[in-house]
């Protein structure tokens, strides 16, 4: 894992994102302390609509009215 300073990451980001993009993490440090770590981001899975259908369950009370008193805090009141 390789350590960079602040002027170094601003300096040399493209570099830094190759080196990320190819596996390894990359720490940023502000005066010789740690403060950020760049790592690579997990590729997200296809969305499927209805991927949930019939493992949730809305109890039908959900879609009832609301109390007037937790109406007036929803609408800041």
């Amino acid at each position: 894992m390789a350590t960079v300073n602040v002027h170094e990451a601003k300096t040399h980001l493209s570099r830094l994102l190759a080196q990320v993009e190819a596996g390894e993490e990359v720490t940023i440090a502000r005066n010789g302390k740690p403060v950020a770590r760049l790592v690579a981001c997990k590729p997200r899975g296809v969305r499927r609509p209805g991927a949930f259908k019939g493992k949730i369950k809305v109890d039908d009370s959900f879609f009832d009215p609301l109390p007037e008193e937790e109406l007036r805090l929803w609408e800041g009141g």
